[in-house]
């Protein structure tokens, strides 16, 4: 009889942890549903600089054109032909955001005309070139 009630006693003292757990699980998922995913190019630019350049705050598809004429979107290296495709599927992922193209100083205007040509084909009217401030 005393086995059974010190038994029971150890029993009754433990801590049942799973409404503390649903909760930790809970908030998890508001923290991963609220937060604003920023899909960064892939690669590093030399931006050329602008005395009127503006901070983008929306911009969470970012497009990178480099020297040698590579276009890097979400880290890695996509065709032209294939940035339309990539920015409609990143547009469907935040379709409030906007688009911001960084073009390194030393690549060719014919390819970022290019690349504005593809996203604004994706439906995507809110596009910047990045620069920097001198």
């Amino acid at each position: 009889m005393r086995k059974r009630r010190e038994r029971m006693e150890l029993e009754s003292a433990q801590i049942d942890m799973t409404s503390m757990m649903d909760v930790v699980f809970i908030m998890l998922i508001f923290f991963i549903v609220t937060t604003s995913f920023v899909k960064e190019a892939g690669i590093e630019i030399n931006r050329p600089a602008a005395s009127t350049a503006q901070r983008q705050e929306l911009a969470n598809i970012m497009i990178a054109v480099s020297d040698a004429g590579a276009i890097w979107i979400d880290g890695r290296q996509v065709d032209i032909r294939a940035v339309r495709a990539n920015v409609e599927r990143l547009r469907a992922e935040n379709p409030e955001g906007s688009v911001v193209i960084q073009a390194d100083e030393e690549s060719r205007t014919g390819i970022l005309i290019q690349v504005m040509d593809q996203v604004r084909q994706a439906g995507v009217q809110n596009v910047a070139v990045a620069a920097s401030r001198p």
